[in-house]
């Protein structure tokens, strides 16, 4: 029985889900997406409560959210401080220097993986509900339109197949495998 192992599965999971909503009001806010949207909606009402008050103490800067990545990146920090002690039982060893090189590490594995996400859900909605209206499918349009967008100038579509999503895709990977994100356990 490995009841750690099981505790930090859990534990890591539940945070990742509320970091990448968080990452997603911030990119909702970046890429100007539909606020009217029912999914976004749902963000605003699960982020709103700690976003509220933090924004009290860290502003916005040039149209930023500034306190939505503060919030994402402290979160990161959270999780990686209480897989290690449940881990190693301490944080004593770890240099100040590590830890942050190691949610730096995670925060931007973070952000290509809700890439790829959207990316794919993305490619899944335009082939089952082509023509349909769907608010999630809408959202997922609105977030990776700006990621897509130069790689269809680079490779149009060819008989209706649009290939800027697989470009998109090799990219990510690449600059994952370039810096080394996601081999760690965070």
């Amino acid at each position: 029985m490995n009841p750690a192992g099981a505790l930090i599965f859990i534990l890591k999971y539940v945070f990742d889900i509320y970091i990448m909503i968080v990452l997603a009001r911030f990119i909702l806010q970046l890429v100007r997406a539909d606020f009217y949207n029912p999914v976004s909606q749902f963000i605003v009402k699960v982020t709103t409560p700690i976003l509220k008050p933090l924004r009290r103490i860290i502003p916005g800067f040039g149209g930023i959210d500034v306190a939505s990545i503060v919030l994402m990146i402290t979160l990161v920090l959270v999780k990686i401080i209480i897989i290690i002690l449940i881990s190693y039982g301490s944080i004593a060893g770890l240099s100040p220097v590590t830890l942050a090189i190691t949610t730096l590490n995670s925060a931007a594995n973070t952000v290509l993986n809700f890439y790829l996400f959207c990316i794919f859900i993305g490619i899944i909605f335009s082939w089952v509900s082509q023509g349909a209206y769907n608010p999630f499918a809408a959202l997922m349009q609105q977030i990776t339109e700006p990621v897509l967008a130069p790689a269809r100038k680079l490779i149009p579509a060819m008989g209706g197949l649009d290939l800027s999503p697989m470009l998109v895709i090799m990219l990510i990977t690449a600059i994952k495998i370039l810096f080394g994100l996601g081999q760690g356990p965070f």
